[in-house]
């Protein structure tokens, strides 16, 4: 049995997608997920299960809209995928709340600055051998000050979500 973190899109942010972290646990554990719990209000479930990365967004994705009526991207990643994320963090003198790790999907197939807009002093960097599924970004000036976009943020087939390092730290605890 794998462990697994969910990331869902959208959730909680700004007054848009609105979801009990409570319905979400008794969502995944009537879909048959292991262990559910979340952490923080912004969509982030761990769980265990023997299903496939894919059979798990597949699922998530459409218990998510069929019972509460929520369309939004599910990310999955492993217990290994996070750690390995952490460990190759390529900014490793940022402080853990000025580094987000945006997760995508699908394999960005570009440059992640290519079409970035309100670049100011922030770095980025695709994640090393993650299938280029993550992008690092370091907030010298802190996240809440940034106008950064990237292209991988706003492109609808990517459909991308951030952590900060904080967060993928404790996400990584709690699926160990």
């Amino acid at each position: 049995m794998n462990s697994y973190v969910a990331l869902l899109r959208a959730v909680n942010v700004g007054g848009t997608g609105r979801l009990s972290m409570k319905d979400l646990v008794s969502l995944a554990a009537r879909a048959g997920l292991m262990e559910p719990q979340t952490y923080i209000q912004s969509g982030n479930l761990v769980f265990r299960s023997d299903a496939s990365e894919t059979e798990l967004v597949d699922l998530l994705e459409a218990a998510l809209k069929q019972e509460v009526g929520l369309a939004t991207n599910v990310l999955v990643r492993t217990w290994a995928d996070l750690t390995a994320l952490h460990n190759a963090n390529p900014f490793p003198d940022a402080a853990p709340n000025q580094l987000g790790i945006l997760f995508l999907p699908t394999a960005w197939d570009g440059d992640p600055l290519a079409g970035a807009g309100g670049v100011t002093d922030e770095l980025v960097a695709m994640a090393e051998g993650s299938a280029r599924r993550e992008i690092y970004v370091h907030f010298p000036s802190g996240m809440g000050k940034s106008r950064l976009r990237l292209d991988a943020m706003k492109d609808p087939r990517y459909g991308g979500t951030m952590r900060n390092l904080n967060t993928v730290r404790k996400l990584i605890a709690l699926s160990a």
